[in-house]
């Protein structure tokens, strides 16, 4: 039986919405893939994003009385507003330790973008495995149980007169030195290296 010229052209274009439908579902199967990832991937390692409010972040800089002699880090950037702002409005040079590549990725664009590559930078990394020892100030918006797995490692590495500022979560067995109960916010000294 021979098969006519429609025909072929027929089953030649079936083959080709075939092919085309087969790539649409590998696109699509690819980008549901890395959006489960990306939402997935910081719950996964223990670091989900959960953003500091933007009003928040200035009182927290102000709170800590940070200036242009500071070098701050922020401990889980996200999308790095601490660490921008610290720069922009502050004048400090801001380091952030994020472990979602993601958000290092976005927050190394927006640097770009305002031209603060002098003065802020981030880093993809597991901040409990970081060196603070540069650090004037650090900010922190963990949880009280991250905060006690931090606390020797600050104590450790801070400098006498470095402050800490966490907001909502406290640090167990450090006296602040300043607290707005409104915000909760905490402002802790280092007093002397351990």
């Amino acid at each position: 039986m021979s098969l006519s010229a429609p025909t072929l052209l027929l089953g030649s274009s079936i083959s080709s919405l075939g092919t085309m439908f087969a790539k649409i579902v590998l696109l699509l199967s690819v980008l549901i893939i890395g959006v489960a990832v990306w939402v997935l991937w910081p719950i996964l390692i223990g670091a989900q994003w959960i953003p500091t409010p933007k009003d928040v972040v200035r009182k927290m800089l102000s709170f800590a009385d940070v200036g242009p002699q500071d070098t701050l880090i922020d401990l889980g950037s996200g999308d790095g507003r601490i660490i921008l702002l610290a720069a922009q409005e502050f004048g400090a040079s801001a380091f952030g330790i994020e472990a979602d590549p993601l958000r290092v990725l976005i927050t190394r664009v927006r640097i770009r973008l305002k031209g603060l590559e002098d003065q802020v930078e981030v880093i993809w990394g597991n901040f409990f495995k970081s060196d603070f020892r540069a650090a004037s100030v650090v900010t922190i918006y963990q949880s009280t149980e991250i905060n006690k797995k931090l606390k020797q490692q600050l104590e450790e590495q801070l400098h006498p007169g470095a402050r800490v500022v966490t907001y909502s979560f406290i640090f167990e067995g450090w006296e602040p030195v300043k607290v707005d109960e409104s915000t909760k916010l905490y402002l802790y000294e280092i007093k002397s290296a351990k």
